[in-house]
């Protein structure tokens, strides 16, 4: 792909090298013996240099996706395919780092228990501690948003098991893949709850409600930040949107309160990868409640993942043709302009009469 000016991307060139090379490395050991204790110890440490080495590709992409719009602007179609492309290659990156974190965790090291957390199998967690992973998340947020703000809200956490009424609500989990949602979604909680509450200097808390049930954990985090219109629900998980100041690629390491816009779309997909899925519904002028669903049954939680066929290819190449519905503007009218043009119109004389205004009720 090259812009105007004939040059190419060099974030595109970046992260097709940085995959290629993996590959390659990867490749080299197809042919040697895998019970060879000096291959395995070799193919170790060659995975966690991998994993190591694309620790950056999501704000290098989005980076790339900055750069983009900056460059060629956006329009419906564009908008669809980057959509469509970073949900399969995003979802494809964390099953790979999945596979890799599993790999290292349980060949890497001399140790191959964990003493922090012996029960866990690689990084998986057997008996995930939901409340506790919840609890995590909110704490470290709440860092953030006492060094963004000065102060922060409180959180009332509620928990309900309906499974094994009295137990722990425990879960087969990756307690990472949970920690990165909660976390996310108590940056986006705290940070509209603080700004929608500034004059007032009254935070609300951040209500989360946790329930067990025979097939699914669902989470509800609910907020009094004031929420979004409608409309704008599905930005929130666009690629190509965010409310936010971008911040640059080499301090996006420091973790925000915002960055990209990437944190609900990307959250979305871990709920996702597992069969579940994390859902916004938003009450504008009061708040947002945002819900991740969980499969309870552990059987049920079967990795989902991107088919790469015809069907996904013709997806790029099919003609994206006019909506059969019809579709209002993306954005409220302006009725002051709209009163504006009636006036000229009615004062510039080039109308018989009003009934130029009634045709189609008459017809």
């Amino acid at each position: 792909m090259e812009d105007p000016c004939g040059q190419k991307f060099i974030i595109q060139n970046f992260i097709f090298l940085r995959y290629d090379q993996s590959l390659q490395e990867i490749l080299d050991f197809k042919d040697k013996n895998a019970e060879d204790s000096e291959t395995i110890h070799s193919f170790t440490d060659t995975v966690i240099k991998i994993r190591n080495r694309h620790n950056d590709v999501i704000p290098t992409m989005a980076q790339g996706v900055v750069e983009y719009k900056e460059s060629f602007g956006i329009d419906p179609v564009t908008s669809q395919n980057v959509q469509y492309f970073l949900d399969r290659f995003y979802m494809s990156r964390i099953s790979i780092r999945m596979l890799l974190n599993q790999h290292s965790l349980l060949f890497g090291g001399k140790i191959k228990v964990n003493p922090a957390h012996p029960k866990h199998i690689g990084s998986i967690n057997p008996n995930c501690d939901v409340v506790g992973v919840i609890k995590d998340g909110y704490e470290n947020a709440k860092t953030l948003c006492d060094l963004y703000y000065m102060s922060s809200p409180e959180l009332v956490l509620e928990e309900m098991n309906v499974k094994s009424p009295g137990q722990p609500i425990q879960v087969v989990y990756v307690p990472s893949h949970l920690y990165h949602m909660v976390f996310e979604l108590f940056k986006n909680a705290m940070r509209a709850t603080m700004e929608h509450n500034a004059d007032r200097c009254i935070y609300p808390p951040v209500h989360v409600h946790v329930t067990l049930g025979n097939e699914d954990l669902t989470v509800k985090m609910s907020d009094r930040g004031g929420g979004v219109p409608v409309r704008k629900i599905d930005r929130l998980f666009n690629y190509m949107y965010s409310t936010a100041p971008h911040p640059r690629v080499e301090t996006s390491r420091a973790t925000p309160l915002a960055g990209f816009g990437y944190g609900l779309p990307i959250s979305r997909l871990y709920a996702q990868y597992f069969q579940g899925d994390l859902k916004l519904y938003s009450f504008e002028g009061y708040g947002t409640d945002a819900v991740i669903y969980i499969k309870a049954l552990s059987t049920e939680s079967i990795e989902r993942l991107p088919v790469y066929n015809k069907s996904a290819w013709k997806h790029y190449k099919a003609n994206h043709e006019a909506d059969d519905w019809c579709v209002p503007s993306s954005e409220p009218k302006d009725m002051t302009t709209f009163r504006t043009w009636i006036r000229l119109y009615l004062n510039s004389g080039n109308y018989n009469s009003k009934l130029d205004f009634c045709k189609e009720e008459k017809a």
